[in-house]
């Protein structure tokens, strides 16, 4: 996983925790549900960059 890739999940992963603690805050639902939804991303882009990692080093 590149050092790129792997900032860019963090950063959707902070974006995400934050717009769904402002919506625990101010009690709106839709900035709770984005926020879960931007998190859910950064897990997903995770995944397959672990799994990009794991087929380069079974090819390496």
């Amino acid at each position: 996983m590149s050092l790129e890739d792997r900032a860019k999940a963090a950063a959707k992963n902070i974006e995400g925790k934050a717009q769904e603690a402002k919506g625990e805050v101010t009690g709106d639902p839709q900035d709770k549900a984005a926020g879960k939804a931007k998190q859910t991303e950064a897990e997903a882009r995770n995944t397959v960059e672990n799994a990009k990692d794991k087929m380069k080093r079974a090819i390496d």
